[in-house]
């Protein structure tokens, strides 16, 4: 499986605005299901900034940066996810974003103990400004965290 993790992805500056926004700065919208439509696999809030080939929120432009830097020439979508936590490290179920060979993204805004789990049982840690490039055709899975109050990550999806 071909996954790259890199540290320290975005300049300082460009990480802390988006860690802003993604803190104090979005509305999240209630999702009762984490890996796929009517599975209870837990719950979650996202913000779709980018789908069905256009912006979908006036604050799209702010995580440019991250798209810039993975060089996105077509986006298919990009989601803000923000995981609290219950208590418990709940392991959300197995999923693959979409059925067509594409490139994913996971940008890790806070460090926490929540992780994303890939089918082979790598396990990529939640560190602020890190990033994971990764085949989202394999089957993979978000871990919510235990010693935060939150957790937060963006997903692109893209070629």
């Amino acid at each position: 499986m071909d996954l790259e993790v890199i540290d320290n992805f975005l300049p300082e500056n460009e990480f802390e605005q988006i860690k802003s926004l993604m803190v104090r700065g979005i509305p999240w919208y209630y999702n009762d299901s984490v890996s796929q439509k009517d599975v209870d696999d837990g719950f979650y809030f996202t913000h779709i900034f980018y789908n069905d080939h256009q912006p979908m929120s006036g604050l799209y432009t702010s995580i440019v940066p991250i798209l810039n830097k993975i060089s996105v020439k077509a986006c298919i979508r990009v989601k803000g996810n923000l995981y609290l936590n219950v208590g418990r490290q709940v392991e959300n179920g197995w999923h693959v974003d979409n059925d067509y060979p594409h490139k994913g993204a996971v940008y890790y805004v806070n460090t926490n103990n929540g992780y994303t789990e890939m089918e082979d049982g790598t396990k990529i840690e939640s560190v602020e400004n890190r990033i994971l490039l990764f085949a989202p055709l394999v089957k993979h899975r978000s871990v919510q965290c235990t010693d935060k109050k939150y957790r937060f990550t963006i997903n692109v999806n893209y070629f």
